[in-house]
């Protein structure tokens, strides 16, 4: 008899980070409940990268849940008024909060990844959060995966009955570029995957805001190609 893979929810959003936390999930024999939203981002070709990678993955499930965080604005990604950086190399990227920060965006995704956990009988959430190469965002930090989880292990019925909660980050240590290579050794196909803020008709990277180039730092480092163009 084939043993029961214990269930997971992967926040999965069609990125490069996103599909290869999935993998990392898929080769720690977990049943895949992945999670993408819809909230209104200006980038929702990525969307379209997650179904299929999501059916890549063979996810048991996959949910698309609708939130509209435009309605409240105060971001680049979620406010068409306001353009979204762009550079030439990733030299130029600024230290502060950059404007394509959503605003407790983690916050909401993890507790609706709660929501779900809870229903499906999971004690494990996945995550690609990166504090090493990534811009600036304050809710991509251990210690606040660290604040979420004890939060999450008092707020559940799962958590407060003895079953712990535990929030994955695999990649919350790793640079880009070590990443790709876990990606490639989990056979990512990061042709599928969008990281672009800022995508042009058909989803094509705009190859100058601070997702596009810390994607290319990442394949320059591997000596690779971006097979996503």
């Amino acid at each position: 008899m084939t043993e029961k893979r214990p269930p997971a929810v992967v926040l999965l959003s069609g990125g490069l980070d996103s599909a290869t936390c999935m993998a990392i999930a898929r080769e720690q024999n977990y049943a895949i409940h992945a999670l993408s939203f819809r909230y209104g981002q200006r980038h929702e070709y990525e969307l379209d990268r997650a179904v299929a990678l999501a059916k890549h993955f063979d996810a048991v499930a996959h949910r698309i849940v609708e939130i509209n965080l435009s309605q409240f604005g105060g971001s680049a990604l979620t406010d068409q008024s306001i353009v979204v950086p762009k550079s030439d190399s990733v030299e130029q990227i600024g230290d502060a909060i950059p404007v394509t920060y959503v605003p407790a965006r983690n916050t909401v995704f993890l507790s609706l990844a709660l929501a779900l956990a809870e229903t499906i009988g999971s004690v494990d959430l996945f995550i690609g959060v990166n504090s090493l190469d990534y811009s600036g965002y304050p809710d991509c930090r251990p210690e606040y995966i660290a604040a979420f989880e004890a939060m999450a292990n008092l707020a559940t019925q799962s958590g407060t009955s003895g079953r712990k909660l535990t929030i994955h980050t695999p990649l919350i240590d790793l640079t880009k570029a070590e990443i790709i290579q876990t990606g490639l050794r989990l056979d990512v196909d990061y042709s599928m995957t969008l990281s672009c803020y800022d995508p042009g008709p058909g989803g094509k990277p705009c190859g100058h805001c601070d997702a596009c180039l810390l994607r290319q730092k990442g394949f320059n480092e591997n000596n690779l190609q971006d097979p996503a163009g």
